[in-house]
C-alpha cells in the first residue's frame, strides 16, 4: 500500500502520487506500447522512460507539480501516469492535463477519473484559472477524455512539428 505522505490525489478508483525510478519497469510497460505511442515519434524505451520520470522528478521540486503516477488502489499497481506540466504554446506558457494509461485498462474511465482530479486539484489548490490538453487531432480517446474533463477544443495549431488540438478549460466555467 501507498505511504500516506506520497499521495498527491485520491479519486474514487486511484492513487495519484509522485514517481521515483522505482516505477521505470510498470511505467515502460505503459508508454513502450506502440499503440498507446502512436501519436509520439515512437513508443518510449527504457532510457526514455527514465528520463521521463526524472523530468517529472525535476517539475515536483522546480512548480511543486508535475506528472504523477497513477496507482490502482484496490491492487496497489501503477497503470499509467497524470498531471500538470508547464508547456510553452505559440509562445505562451500554458499549464497542460497530460495522461497515460495502460491500454488494457482503456475503456474504464480511469484517464478520465485521473484528469479530473488533476483538474480541480489545479483549480482549487494551485490556483490556476486556466488548464489545456494538447492532442493530436486522430487521437480520438483522448480528445473524449479532455472533453469529458469540461474542456472544449478552442484552437489547433503546430506543436512541435505536429498538427496539435488545444483544449481548454477555465475555472470560472466550473463555477456554475
Amino acid at each position: 500500500m501507498q505511504n500516506k505522505k506520497d499521495v498527491v490525489l485520491e479519486t474514487r478508483r486511484l492513487i495519484l502520487r509522485e514517481m521515483t525510478l522505482d516505477d521505470l519497469d510498470n511505467l515502460l510497460a505503459v508508454l513502450c506500447d506502440p499503440e498507446a505511442m502512436k501519436f509520439y515519434p515512437k513508443p518510449f524505451d527504457r532510457q526514455m522512460t527514465q528520463g521521463w520520470i526524472v523530468r517529472s522528478m525535476h517539475n515536483y521540486s522546480q512548480h511543486g507539480f508535475g506528472l504523477w503516477a497513477v496507482v490502482l488502489k484496490h491492487s496497489g499497481e501503477l497503470i499509467g501516469d497524470c498531471g500538470l506540466v508547464m508547456q510553452e504554446v505559440d509562445g505562451v506558457e500554458e499549464v497542460e492535463i497530460g495522461y497515460h494509461v495502460r491500454r488494457d485498462l482503456w475503456g474504464q474511465g480511469l484517464a478520465t477519473e485521473a484528469a479530473q482530479a488533476c483538474r480541480d486539484y489545479g483549480f482549487n489548490h494551485l490556483g490556476f484559472d486556466k488548464l489545456i490538453s494538447l492532442i493530436h487531432p486522430a487521437n480520438i480517446a483522448s480528445r473524449r477524455v479532455a472533453q469529458k474533463n469540461g474542456m472544449t477544443l478552442v484552437k489547433k495549431t503546430e506543436w512541435r512539428n505536429k498538427p496539435t488540438c488545444i483544449y481548454a478549460v477555465e475555472r470560472s466555467s466550473l463555477s456554475t
